[in-house]
């Protein structure tokens, strides 16, 4: 066999040292030898000399240009400093501060752009640590939207959000956050008299949520929906649950924030129960306590819509003490907040119109109180 100009034979020797090198695989021959002795063994090069596949570690790093020093560095490199994250973090709290009392269109608008500018950081290069914590951000303000929604009687919108703020919060492994993502759910059911619906998502949601706060609002919706459906042993077994819940958590440093529970919200929870299941000198007291709590040593109001319920909850009890006058005026009162949750007040202003129509169904007071009512516009 003649070789081919451009490859000159070797010695016999130093073919021979190269023989060796291959047997022992310390070296391979190059694409001129192999196919010849191939050949001389009757087979194809593939067959003969088949290619190595190299570690897939060391095809990554070959394909990046990398050392494993350099690889490992980078994920731990990222774009986002820390003053953008704390900047991030101290206006998530801010809005989620702001629900009880803010206007609730500037509210939504200004929480749906700060959701698109949390989400946004998640194109840049971000450590894992990073990202984890920007999606946990980013589902407490998708949840704050969401309530927002539902306030304004966007239950679609209300919804979308909500399922948004669960993935974001299962992505991250955030508890807190698919707990509320199910406590919205279960409000959402209540107000549209879906009791018993209501009741199942609250205690699905319980086993994974039931030390935290989000654990105390789920016991509440669960107590609304017995007490509704005259279950009045399993309205005081889930309160009981509730306050459990609160002695063993401690006082919560920020009691303004939206998503945090403590033993004024659960007295907001247990008046309504109470009034419902008709304790009425409890539902008063609770009621009153409320509006005290919900009021600043100014006289302004921290917490209009609790204070709206609480006036209903004094609307229901005095007809059912045979005082309409008083009963219309309170009603009245609670639709004069500022702030509202239409859904929710429509609710609970439904349920004390019916005590007033069965009590009183031709007077012209009843009538005031209930084109007060059908003046919300509920979506």
């Amino acid at each position: 066999m003649r070789a081919k100009s451009s490859h000159n034979l070797p010695t016999d020797s130093t073919l021979l040292r190269n023989w060796r090198r291959w047997e022992s695989g310390e070296s391979r021959p190059d694409e001129f030898y192999a196919p010849i002795i191939a050949a001389a063994f009757d087979t194809v090069t593939a067959a003969f000399f088949p290619k190595s596949r190299p570690n897939r570690d060391d095809e990554l790093l070959s394909a990046t240009g990398m050392d494993t020093v350099e690889f490992i560095s980078r994920l731990r490199m990222s774009d986002v400093n820390s003053a953008t994250l704390d900047a991030v973090r101290i206006t998530a709290e801010r809005l989620c501060c702001e629900y009880a009392y803010a206007e609730p269109h500037a509210l939504h608008a200004e929480g749906t752009a700060w959701l698109r500018r949390i989400t946004s950081l998640l194109d840049g290069r971000l450590t894992l640590g990073q990202h984890r914590e920007i999606l946990v951000l980013a589902g407490w303000v998708a949840l704050l939207v969401g309530c927002v929604d539902y306030d304004l009687g966007r239950r679609s919108g209300a919804e979308a959000t909500r399922r948004a703020a669960d993935s974001l919060g299962r992505e991250a492994g955030n508890p807190e956050i698919i707990g509320w993502a199910a406590e919205m759910s279960a409000w959402f059911a209540l107000t549209q008299g879906n009791f018993r619906g209501a009741i199942d998502v609250s205690e699905k949601a319980m086993a994974a949520t039931g030390s935290s706060s989000v654990g105390v609002q789920l016991a509440a919706q669960r107590a609304k929906g017995w007490a509704r459906l005259g279950d009045l042993r399993n309205v005081q077994t889930a309160l009981d649950e509730g306050r459990q819940i609160l002695s063993r958590m401690g006082h919560p440093a920020d009691l303004d924030n939206h998503f945090v529970v403590d033993a004024t919200k659960f007295d907001f929870y247990a008046m309504d129960c109470c009034r419902v299941s008709g304790q009425d000198r409890l539902a008063e007291r609770y009621a009153n306590q409320v509006i005290a709590d919900s009021t600043r040593p100014d006289g302004s109001i921290r917490n209009p819509m609790r204070v709206s319920e609480a006036r209903l909850t004094l609307a229901v009890v005095a007809v059912r003490d045979r005082d309409l006058e008083r009963a219309v005026e309170e009603g009245v009162a609670a639709f004069g907040a500022g702030r509202k949750s239409l859904p929710s007040l429509a609710w609970i202003a439904g349920e004390a119109a019916r005590e007033i129509i069965e009590r009183y169904p031709g007077d012209q007071r009843t009538q005031a109180f209930l084109d007060q009512l059908r003046s919300l516009n509920v979506g």
